[in-house]
């Protein structure tokens, strides 16, 4: 009798386990690391999963970073269900369960972050480091059309592989594989509770700004700014920890300036990868 009392408490805790955010979190990640191992060509392909970089006194953690020649790939993991609801803008996007209702933080922003401290821990261009969102589990993307190609349910793989352009040489990867496992913080339970630390600090100076009313307004679209307006870089212009994604392709965005016609002088925030891409937001 008292071994199938004991057998019930740890199904009971198991089940209870399985229930928490963590765990879901833990699942993701096991899942999308299996699926590029088993799929992605591991000569070309070079994947570290579960990397937390020391970044500005605190930590950042990343999910995946696939290493190739055709890039750097810096993977956001978010296993949910229900209703998934947000655009390249929102700081904020809804996941709806019924009539159940949570907000969580914008990934493409989260994961903007990742990329900005791989790129400098690693030494290379921004544009070299590729920010993916994978949604798994029984998520709905219900405003996909609003989103970037970047932000995925399915087909990560054949996402990875589309890109054909070689950035890095092969001596580049081998470099950045080195400077990737010298930097990154031994994983265990101290990294994961270091970082957690800091993540809660962020959220505090967070809350702290916005009951000072000293948090900024969402990004929204500018209706009068051309993209087809002659651009130039500003002085020293760089992408910041401040900086959009860019509305059409999820790139980073930088700040320009219109030289000329009747936006003469006004700043805006242009994508990086312009003129492939005319994505603009206001500044």
């Amino acid at each position: 009798m008292i071994l199938y009392i004991i057998l019930f408490v740890v199904l009971l805790g198991v089940a209870a386990i399985t229930r928490t955010p963590w765990f879901k979190g833990w699942e993701g990640e096991m899942t999308v690391n299996l699926g590029l191992k088993w799929i992605l060509d591991k000569k070309t392909y070079h994947l570290i999963s579960n990397i937390t970089l020391a970044i500005n006194n605190g930590t950042t953690q990343i999910d995946h970073v696939v290493v190739s020649r055709y890039g750097i790939f810096s993977i956001e993991t978010k296993n949910m269900r229900g209703a998934i609801y947000g655009s390249a803008n929102n700081r904020q996007w809804t996941q709806a369960i019924g009539r159940r209702k949570h907000q969580f933080m914008n990934p493409l922003h989260q994961n903007y972050k990742h990329t900005m401290a791989l790129a400098e821990t690693l030494g290379v261009p921004h544009d070299r480091v590729k920010s993916v969102i994978i949604f798994i589990g029984d998520a709905k993307l219900k405003t996909k059309d609003n989103l970037p190609a970047n932000v995925l349910s399915r087909g990560l793989t054949r996402f990875i592989k589309s890109h054909r352009q070689e950035l890095l040489t092969e001596a580049e990867v081998g470099r950045a594989l080195q400077v990737i496992q010298e930097r990154r913080l031994v994983p265990g339970l101290t990294t994961h509770r270091l970082h957690v630390k800091h993540i809660k600090e962020v959220q505090s100076q967070r809350e702290s700004a916005r009951r000072g009313n000293l948090a900024t307004s969402p990004f929204t679209p500018s209706p009068d700014i051309g993209a087809d307006q002659t651009l130039r870089h500003e002085t020293g212009s760089t992408p910041t920890a401040e900086a959009p994604c860019c509305p059409k392709c999820g790139r980073t965005m930088v700040l320009r300036t219109a030289n000329r016609g009747s936006n003469k002088g006004r700043r805006f925030w242009g994508c990086a990868d312009y003129p492939k891409c005319k994505g603009i937001v206001q500044a």
